[in-house]
C-alpha cells in the first residue's frame, strides 16, 4: 500500500515531506484496525515502524478544535517519550496537532503551563503522567485512544501498577493499543482486564537475527576491549556507532579513553541531567560525533534510521537487552551490524542468547595488524568530524516560518487575537497558519506555505489587540 493512499491532504503532505513512501507490515495491519476503533495487541520488534502505525491514524482521527487531550501514549523512558512526541508532532504538523511530552526530572510547573493550553496528544512516562492526574493538570475525560508502548519494558522497570492506576482514570469507551516486543504473562493478564475483544497481531519473527543485521562476536578479555574497539574503528570506519556498557562508570571511562585517543564521541547514561541526555541524542542524530557510549537507558530511546554499527562492549544483562540493543541498527530496512564482546566467563550466557534468538551468532577473528595498518593508511575517517545529518524534522521546518511575538499571557494575549491579526493580512488565510503557542511573556505562531516573509513584513505595521508588538523570526526547538 502506498503511504499516500487514504489519508487527508494535511497528513499526506507531512508523510511525503518526511520521506514515507510505503507502509511497513506493522503499519499495514494496524492502521485499518485503528480507523475501525478496534483494540489491538501488537507483538513487534523495534524498528518495524510501530510508532507511525498508531501515530498516523490517531492524528487523522483527532478533532483539532477540541481543547481536552484525545490521545494518551505511555512510554517506559523519558528518551522514548521525547522521540514519540516528536514523531507525532511531525506527522500532525500540517493538521496543527499539538503534542506534549511529560516525564520526570523536568519541573512540573513547566509541564503544567504546557498542559493548560490546547493539547491534542500527551506522551508521558507512567510516574509523571500519574502525578499530573493526581494534581489535576491533565483532564482525561475526553481520552479516546490509549497507547501503551514498550509494554514489556514497563513491566521490567516496575511501572505496571502506575499504568493500571492511570487506566482506572480513563473513559471506558476508549480504544486501547498495546505494543510489546515480547508478551510476558503479566502483560497478557493486563490486556485481558482492560481491553475489549482485542485483535492480536504478531508482526515479524521474535528473533532479532534479521537479514538486515549482520551479527558477530569476538572473544576478548576485559583488558583488551579498548584496543579492539580502536581496531574496529579503523577497519570498519562506521559513520555512526553505539557502544553499550552496563554501568554509567564504565560508559564514562570508555568515552574518556576514546576521546583521549582522538575520537569524537558522546556519552549517554542515567546519571546525566535530562537536558544533557537529550542534547547527546540530538547531537548523535545530527552527526556531531560518530560514537555514542551508552548504557541501556538508550536501548529503547534512540530512533535513528541509519546507525551503522552497534557494539556490545559489555555483555548484555539479559536476553531482551540483547534484542533491544542490536535493534538500534538495521532499522526501517537499512543494513546494519551488531558486534558483541564476549569473555571466556560469558560463553555460557552467549549460548543462552543464541537459543533465545534462535540464531547461531558467528565468532569473528580480531582484525589483524596488517588490516589495522591499511585502515590507518586509507584515511583518518574514524576521527574526522562527520558530515552534518539534518534531523527529519528539518524537512518539515524548512517549509514553515516560526515568528516570535513579544506578548503573552501576562498581557492577556490569546491565540484568537493572533489568528485574527494574521488572517487580516492580505493574501493570508487561516489555512496558512499553523500552531499558535501563547506563553507567559511571548507567543509563537507558525506560518505555512511559504508565506512567512509576507507575514513578517506585514506584522511590522499590524496591530494586535490595538497595539504594535515587536516580532522576529526564530528557529525551532529540537529537544
Amino acid at each position: 500500500m502506498k503511504i499516500i493512499d487514504g489519508f487527508s491532504k494535511e497528513i499526506k503532505k507531512a508523510l511525503v515531506t518526511l520521506g514515507y513512501e510505503t507502509l511497513t507490515e506493522v503499519q499495514t495491519q494496524v492502521i485499518p484496525l485503528v480507523f475501525a476503533e478496534q483494540d489491538i495487541i501488537v507483538q513487534s520488534q523495534t524498528g518495524s515502524g510501530k510508532t507511525a502505525a498508531f501515530a498516523i491514524p490517531v492524528c487523522e482521527k483527532i478533532a483539532i478544535e477540541q481543547r481536552s487531550p484525545q490521545a494518551l501514549v505511555l512510554t517506559p523512558t523519558r528518551e522514548l517519550a521525547v522521540q514519540v512526541k516528536q514523531d507525532i508532532a511531525n506527522i500532525g504538523r500540517f493538521k496543527k496537532i499539538r503534542c506534549a511530552a511529560i516525564y520526570g526530572r523536568q519541573p512540573m510547573a513547566i509541564q503544567r503551563r504546557e498542559l493548560s493550553q490546547r493539547v491534542h496528544v500527551i506522551v508521558g512516562t507512567p510516574g509523571r503522567t500519574f502525578d499530573h492526574t493526581v494534581s489535576g493538570s491533565i483532564n482525561l475525560a475526553a481520552i479516546k485512544y490509549l497507547i501503551i508502548d514498550e509494554a514489556d519494558k514497563m513491566l521490567d522497570m516496575g511501572f505496571i501498577e502506575q499504568v493500571e492506576a492511570i487506566i482506572a482514570k480513563l473513559p471506558g469507551n476508549r480504544v486501547t493499543l498495546v505494543f510489546s516486543a515480547t508478551m510476558p504473562e503479566q502483560i497478557q493478564a493486563i490486556c485481558s482486564r482492560y481491553m475489549l475483544a482485542p485483535v492480536r497481531l504478531a508482526v515479524e519473527s521474535a528473533s532479532p537475527a534479521a537479514a538486515t543485521i549482520q551479527q558477530g562476536y569476538y572473544e576478548v578479555e576485559e583488558s583488551g576491549k579498548l584496543r579492539l574497539v580502536k581496531k574496529i574503528a579503523v577497519t570498519e570506519r562506521p559513520d555512526s556507532c553505539i557502544l553499550f556498557c552496563n554501568t554509567r562508570e564504565k560508559a564514562e571511562l570508555v568515552a574518556a579513553e576514546l576521546k583521549h585517543a582522538g575520537y569524537l564521541c558522546g556519552t549517554l547514561h542515567g546519571g546525566m541531567e535530562q537536558r544533557e541526555r537529550l542534547a547527546a541524542i540530538q547531537g548523535f542524530k545530527r552527526g556531531e560525533f560518530r560514537f555514542l557510549i551508552a548504557t541501556d537507558v538508550a536501548a529503547r530511546g534512540i530512533h535513528v534510521a541509519e546507525i551503522a554499527l552497534v557494539i556490545n562492549y559489555d555483555f548484555p544483562l539479559d536476553h531482551e537487552g540483547y534484542v533491544h540493543r542490536i535493534g538500534r541498527t538495521g532499522r526501517a530496512g537499512n543494513a546494519g551490524a551488531a558486534l558483541t564482546f564476549v569473555t571466556l566467563a560469558e560463553r555460557r550466557a552467549l549460548a543462552a542468547i543464541e537459543e533465545f534468538v534462535q540464531y547461531k551468532i558467528p565468532r569473528l577473528e580480531q582484525p589483524t595488524g596488517a588490516a589495522v595498518e591499511r585502515g590507518n593508511m586509507i584515511s583518518e575517517h574514524d576521527k574526522a568530524k562527520p558530515a552534518y545529518k539534518p534531523d527529519i524534522s528539518d524537512k518539515l521546518n524548512s517549509e514553515i516560518t516560526r515568528i516570535r511575538i513579544n506578548a503573552g499571557k501576562k498581557t492577556k494575549m490569546r491565540p484568537g487575537d493572533i489568528l485574527g491579526a494574521v488572517t487580516a493580512i492580505a493574501g493570508v488565510s487561516a489555512g496558512d497558519i499553523g500552531i499558535i503557542d501563547v506563553q507567559e511573556t511571548c507567543s509563537y505562531v507558525e506560518i505555512l506555505d511559504g508565506k512567512g516573509p509576507l507575514v513578517m513584513a506585514a506584522l511590522q505595521a499590524t496591530k494586535i489587540k490595538g497595539r504594535l508588538y515587536t516580532t522576529k523570526q526564530v528557529g525551532f526547538r529540537t529537544i
